[in-house]
């Protein structure tokens, strides 16, 4: 039986934490941070990791995944996506609820759980989700052992639209966890399709995504909630900006901590425009839809302004056959989770963002923001949740070396600079050069909630 790492030294290290970068060494026992700083190389350690030139994150925490099982495991599974995820330095998912069965009771929440426990390798929570009829399951709900509240206000993959105003009136009243929401407004959209369907029948051309699937429905949702939050002082977290409208929706001024209503972006809402459609067709296609350049720009503008607080994914795997169907019969998503830091270091290499924003945005602002317990910082008495990286060591990306289950990735093609070279997952080294340990498996994350 193979005795586990429990005692790791990374020498020579940069160190990005917590708005500065410093050299130096971090030393993990018993899978917690024991220390960090300068000159640790006199701690006694079953492994040292020599990262001299290399730089040291804590491991990314995605907020939005969609991992697909149970129920629709042809497209992905919980161990194929969390592979993935480590392999793209994010060390923590937090997963949706929209499954076969959708996960909208706390007995089938638990099943996934079960799941993730006996397979992920990397640290996982569950968000329950909403429906029209579920208010009393959902306030029987832990804040403390569950990552929040689902609440889709836009149809799509799974439906499960929360389209009754005094439910989501109720859900807004009277939740007192964090509540995240997919907010399109669905008349909006249906209005639109419907034009575009008289005119091109299933054969609508996918550049016409984001005029379907449109800015003024993404504004109008995203306000509505706002105002609902506003209103009930609920805390509420709005995934998948796309808009530049959406932006100015949220608060600059206030601390994270302060802030009761937040927002996220998503790595091709940062990285793609209606540009790309020609190249890449549905491949591309997301709901909220990729927008023009404008909207891209200003995105990422939120994020490093501080109106947007945290990036993520929303990797949502489906098989290229699905893709490859006419635009109303092609799902939307993508898989990403492989990609997002070192897309994130390509733009850092573009002079877009910086390493300090990019840990920020992806890890720390993720933790304080869910109330993680423990996770997301370099920090003395924390999990060590960490991802090294080497800054030129230049990849392409290909179908052959996609880890998720769908087998391909909307980067095909793309060089990438940087490349992770280590993944340690709640104090064990799960990721080395391409090779995986599996002899240990991810933890589920507790909240510092009541």
């Amino acid at each position: 039986m193979k005795v586990m790492t429990k005692r790791i030294l990374i020498t020579d290290a940069n160190i990005v934490n917590e708005g500065k970068i410093t050299r130096g060494d971090v030393y993990i026992q018993d899978g917690m941070i024991f220390s960090a700083g300068a000159d640790l190389k006199n701690f006694e350690a079953d492994l040292t990791i020599e990262a001299k030139g290399k730089y040291l994150f804590p491991g990314l925490i995605d907020d939005q995944v969609h991992f697909r099982e149970p129920g629709l495991t042809h497209k992905a599974e919980i161990y194929t996506e969390a592979k993935a995820a480590v392999a793209g330095g994010v060390t923590t998912f937090m997963e949706m609820p929209n499954t076969v069965p959708q996960a909208t009771t706390l007995e089938l929440l638990e099943d996934k759980y079960k799941i993730a426990s006996e397979k992920s390798l990397a640290n996982y929570s569950f968000y329950l989700g909403a429906t029209n009829d579920n208010l009393e399951e959902l306030l029987k709900a832990d804040p403390s052992t569950i990552c929040g509240i689902k609440v889709f206000q836009g149809s799509s993959t799974g439906n499960m639209l929360v389209d009754n105003p005094a439910t989501l009136e109720g859900i807004f009243e009277k939740c007192h966890m964090l509540i995240a929401t997919h907010s399109e407004n669905d008349s909006i959209i249906k209005t639109n399709f419907d034009k575009y369907y008289k005119e091109y029948g299933d054969d609508i051309p996918v550049k016409f995504h984001p005029k379907i699937r449109s800015a003024e429905a993404c504004y109008d949702a995203s306000k509505r909630v706002v105002d609902l939050a506003r209103k009930h002082g609920t805390k509420l977290h709005i995934l998948h900006i796309s808009t530049a409208k959406e932006v100015s929706l949220f608060d600059n001024t206030l601390p994270l901590e302060e802030k009761r209503i937040t927002a996220e972006a998503c790595v091709h809402h940062l990285w793609f425009s209606e540009e790309d459609y020609e190249d890449k067709g549905t491949l591309i296609k997301w709901n909220p839809a990729v927008k023009t350049a404008d909207d891209r720009d200003a995105i990422l503008q939120g994020v490093l302004d501080g109106n947007i607080d945290v990036i993520a994914t929303d990797h949502a795997p489906h098989t290229l056959e699905e893709k490859s169907k006419p635009y109303t019969q092609a799902p939307s998503g993508g898989p990403l989770v492989q990609h997002s830091l070192v897309a994130l270091l390509e733009m850092y290499h573009q002079g877009k963002i910086t390493l300090e924003q990019i840990v920020e945005k992806a890890c720390h602002n993720v933790a304080i923001l869910f109330e993680i317990d423990k996770r997301g910082f370099i920090r003395p008495g924390y999990h060590a949740d960490l991802v090294l990286v080497d800054l030129d060591d230049p990849w392409e990306v290909s179908r052959e070396n996609v880890l998720s289950k769908c087998g391909w990735s909307p980067f095909e093609g793309q060089t990438f600079q940087s490349k992770v070279s280590h993944t340690i997952v709640s104090g064990h080294l799960v990721y080395e050069n391409g090779k995986f340990d599996e002899s240990q498996k991810g933890q589920r994350l507790k909240f510092s909630r009541k």
